[in-house]
């Protein structure tokens, strides 16, 4: 991102919808968005978040700046590439919706409580990092108690059925975390790819 954020001073400026074209990967093909909905359509969590992509990009073409960074869409994206595959028009919704999502956070958007998405990512990654692979069981307890205690035990109990029945159909192993072989070359990799990222 090089230049400023324009702050739109009337309905229908713009100056955002320009500056997210030349500052947000992807941006430069949001043009070719013709509102068709197929994104919000696809979308496996739409009726989650308070926009969805068909309606954010039209706030940012409306110059809605505040309403678009403010928005739970770009932190309720689960990054599952479905709008950007079947999007007729080939255009990088995800990339364009995380981008922007940088950009909330950059500015200082980001929701004052973080969202459960934020809960589940941060759970998933430390099992990547700890063991090589995702234990699906150390994921769910982790994420489960991410939100305190007494809601840990409630969400667990509420889905111990489901836990039985896996362990029961073979599906869920009990006894300790599979791991990968060389640990050591994954935190090689890990760190590499977080000094990547400080670089931007």
């Amino acid at each position: 991102m090089t230049a400023a954020i324009p702050q739109p001073s009337r309905t229908y400026d713009l100056s955002f919808a320009r500056w997210v074209r030349e500052n947000v990967k992807g941006g430069d093909k949001m043009n070719l968005c013709m509102q068709c909905g197929v994104c919000a359509g696809s979308c496996p969590i739409g009726n989650e978040m308070d926009n969805g992509p068909r309606k954010t990009f039209m706030m940012v073409r409306a110059g809605m700046k505040e309403e678009v960074l403010s928005s739970s869409t770009l932190w309720n994206c689960t990054s599952c590439y479905r709008c950007y595959v079947r999007c007729p028009r080939g255009i990088p919704v995800t990339s364009i919706i995380q981008g922007l999502a940088a950009v909330a956070a950059k500015e200082g958007y980001a929701p004052k409580q973080k969202v459960e998405n934020y809960y589940f990512s941060k759970a998933f990654w430390w099992s990547a990092e700890k063991f090589g692979k995702t234990d699906e069981r150390l994921v769910t307890m982790k994420y489960f108690f991410s939100f305190g205690l007494s809601e840990g035990i409630k969400k667990a109990l509420d889905n111990l059925k489901v836990a039985l029945g896996m362990i029961k159909a073979g599906r869920m192993h009990i006894g300790l975390p599979h791991t990968i072989k060389n640990k050591s070359q994954l935190k090689a990799i890990v760190a590499k790819a977080k000094e990547l990222e400080q670089k931007g």
